[in-house]
């Protein structure tokens, strides 16, 4: 039975069926794979060898609900760094690096969680099976990312001049067999696109083969905006298929923000229950408070909440409370005041300039 034919009630025990069949890897103290928790990561957009702030930006990451970290190691010197700013962050690091099996090996001895580092791309055997010994003596695993903009010439000459699904997962399967041969089996997988369509696929198709972790993405996203919205679609399609174990939101913008819609679209997709929702109506002529402001500030509040309590931001007291009815606590708008509801029944008015701050007591002490 496909997915899409499921009934509703049904759905969550397939995704969960499903994303159990992935082999577990560990990466610090934090499992991905072989369960139905998705891991949320993202990336630094910090020049490594600046610890300070490579530090402050994955300080804030994690307050915000960023499980790993993953830095850029351009050089020997962005590895050695990672053995400083371990010692002042909380959650596993990842070392990203291209081509250069010593920056790997250098990652791995400032005691790294975990590389992305492609093994067809970095030389003779000799220099693969290095950081393969490396990564086996430490317990360190290995992410394989391969990029449709960065596919191998021979594949994409196979298959038409231009990337396909196919060739993406051929890529990714020499690369694998690369570690199968030398015995390492603590490896995950991105398939990463910017088209929705072949990112989508590529996946799927994945899916079908390997049994490992699935590192879900859509590259080069764009803006908070447009980014959002492309992510929003591609992952949340493949993680209501069962599909993926860690995901990384990739915007143009400040790295906070692909944790924000990280959260919600694992909440959206049933798969995140620590996160708040919060219910605000599109405004209209009725509205008696300055609605845009507030849920925005409200909605800001909540970021900083682990619970997955529902919080109503209405204009007016007309239909804010009966159309909030599922909420567990909100406030609308009404003229010089508003009122506080839980669950649809009202509990009492409050002058406007206090209804924000009234809100925000109120929901403290319900979590």
């Amino acid at each position: 039975m496909n997915f899409e034919d499921c009934p509703q009630s049904s759905r969550k025990g397939l995704i969960d069926m499903k994303r159990e069949e992935t082999r577990k890897i560990m990466v610090g103290n934090v499992q991905i794979g072989g369960q139905n928790k998705v891991v949320i990561q993202s990336m630094c957009n910090t020049k490594t060898k600046d610890v300070k702030s490579t530090v402050e930006q994955t300080l804030e990451l994690e307050k915000a609900g960023c499980e790993i970290i993953r830095v850029a190691c351009l050089d020997i010197e962005d590895a050695k760094a990672i053995k400083e700013i371990k010692q002042h962050i909380h959650i596993p690091i990842v070392a990203d690096i291209h081509f250069d099996y010593k920056i790997a090996l250098e990652a791995i001895n400032s005691g790294v969680d975990k590389i992305r580092i492609n093994p067809g791309n970095i030389g003779v055997e000799e220099r693969v099976k290095a950081v393969v010994d490396k990564c086996k003596e430490k317990n360190i695993p290995i992410r394989i990312g391969v990029n449709a903009g960065s596919l191998e010439k021979d594949l994409l000459e196979k298959y038409g001049g231009r990337p396909t699904a196919k060739a993406m997962v051929e890529s990714a399967k020499r690369h694998t067999d690369i570690l199968d041969k030398l015995e390492f089996k603590d490896y995950a997988i991105s398939l990463k696109a910017s088209d929705l369509d072949l990112c989508i696929s590529a996946y799927q198709e994945a899916s079908k083969i390997f049994d490992c972790p699935l590192h879900l993405g859509i590259t080069e996203a764009g803006t908070e905006f447009s980014g959002t919205v492309k992510s929003s679609i591609g992952l949340g399609w493949l993680l209501r298929q069962g599909i993926g174990d860690t995901i990384r939101v990739s915007l143009s913008d400040d790295p906070v923000k692909e944790i924000k819609v990280a959260k919600e679209i694992l909440k959206d997709c049933n798969l995140y229950s620590k996160t708040p929702t919060l219910i605000a109506c599109p405004t209209c002529g009725r509205t008696q408070i300055d609605l845009i402001p507030i849920a925005k500030e409200v909605e800001e509040f909540l970021q900083g909440i682990e619970s997955d309590i529902k919080v109503a931001v209405m204009g007016c007291a007309v239909n804010g409370p009966g159309e909030a009815r599922e909420a567990d606590i909100g406030i609308a708008g009404g003229i010089k005041e508003g009122l506080l509801f839980k669950k649809g029944e009202i509990i009492r008015k409050i002058p406007q300039e206090k209804i924000v701050n009234e809100l925000k007591k109120e929901i403290l002490k319900m979590i």
